[in-house]
């Protein structure tokens, strides 16, 4: 395998890598097919194999006897089935993801939203994402993960959050209708909430935002003669497929300007939150995300064979692997795709970039709808 910057201690970090990947994989595997601690879905699913994930699961490699996952075995209930016995008794979140037509993939979660974003909080600088400061949720709300997840990073930093109303599902609906005007007046709704929140005297110094409300918030600003900066912003965490190295630099350069950090991220409910390397200019604005390992897996998989992960700066389609004591979802095969980036010293492990909506389903999906 070829190393970047670091040589050999970069390879010997993969390696380290691996095998503590390795080994997350046997404890996760223990505990949800435990008949004491595991999960009923799995332990149901287990009793119906030939052989038993429990022997013959050792490594992450070893993931792939299992069978493609469904993702419609998660729709739909009872809920209870993917809470591991081990967790019995404790309060239990449901978070959704799509559902604009038809029933809702739903993911249990008790604890798993706020560790990922613990994690992440580390990755923030401090200078821009001062502790104690507050912040303001801009995005989507309802049963979704992101807003109790960016509270809670907030809360987390010794701060306060504020949010906005936003239904995702309503505005998919408004341009599948083509009901544009009314999209735009939803959007101008969303924005003036947010501003009402800046101009109420709550130093407000973080946010989070994704790329169009970002956008849309910067130039509401501009027309009424100031900007993020203007507003007491500093650091900016957003999220989204639409990063690409050109809104970026659009981003960085023109909306934003000197004194406001972006970090651009890519995570969803399944995964967590993928970090990225620092974006520069030097690079053309180039993204490459990190899934937060051994916690979650991402493989960049052929089109042709979901089993086989292509070359380096290669492209394929995203395969997540879910690996906590809360879910575990082994080869979920996700409707993104991208290009297979090399580790890096801060994370010793495969990265993507480029991520973009699945060619298959890009005709057809609404993507960055908020």
């Amino acid at each position: 395998m070829k190393t970047t910057a670091g040589g050999v201690d970069l390879a010997a970090r993969v390696q380290e890598a691996k095998a503590r990947l390795d080994a997350h994989v046997r404890e996760i595997i223990e505990w949800h097919f435990s008949p004491e601690t595991g999960c009923p879905f799995w332990l149901e699913f287990a009793s119906r194999l030939v052989w038993s994930p429990r022997k013959e699961i050792r490594c992450f490699e070893d993931l792939k006897k299992f069978p493609p996952f469904q993702d419609d075995w998660l729709r739909g209930g009872p809920v209870r089935r993917w809470v591991p016995k081990g967790l019995t008794g404790r309060p239990v979140y449901i978070f959704e993801t799509g559902g604009t037509t038809g029933v809702p993939k739903s993911r249990v979660a008790i604890e798993d939203f706020r560790i990922d974003y613990e994690m992440f909080s580390e990755t923030l600088p401090e200078e821009y994402f001062p502790r104690g400061a507050n912040w303001l949720m801009l995005g989507p709300s309802g049963p979704r993960r992101l807003r109790l997840a960016v509270e809670h990073l907030c809360q987390y930093r010794g701060g306060i959050c504020f949010c906005v109303d936003l239904d995702p599902r309503w505005v998919i609906k408004l341009i599948k209708r083509g009901r544009m005007q009314e999209l735009e007046m939803y959007k101008a709704h969303v924005i003036e909430q947010a501003i009402t929140v800046l101009n109420a005297g709550h130093d407000i110094r973080c946010m989070f935002a994704t790329p169009k409300l970002l956008e849309a918030l910067a130039q509401e600003l501009e027309n009424r003669g100031t900007s993020v900066k203007g507003m007491g912003i500093t650091g900016i965490f957003a999220g989204g497929t639409e990063f690409t190295p050109q809104y970026t630099r659009f981003a960085m350069e023109e909306l934003l300007g000197e004194g406001v950090y972006m970090t651009p991220t890519y995570g969803n409910t399944l995964m967590g939150l993928a970090g990225s390397k620092p974006v520069t200019a030097e690079e053309g604005y180039k993204i490459t995300y990190y899934a937060p390992q051994p916690r979650a897996v991402i493989e960049v998989v052929s089109f042709d064979d979901n089993n086989r992960v292509v070359d380096y700066g290669q492209t394929g389609r995203v395969r997540l692997t879910t690996l906590t004591r809360e879910t575990f979802i082994p080869g979920f095969l996700e409707r993104d795709e991208g290009e297979r980036e090399l580790p890096y010293q801060k994370y010793p492990w495969d990265g993507i970039s480029g991520v973009r909506p699945f060619r298959q389903f890009a005709a057809t999906t609404a993507v960055g709808v908020y």
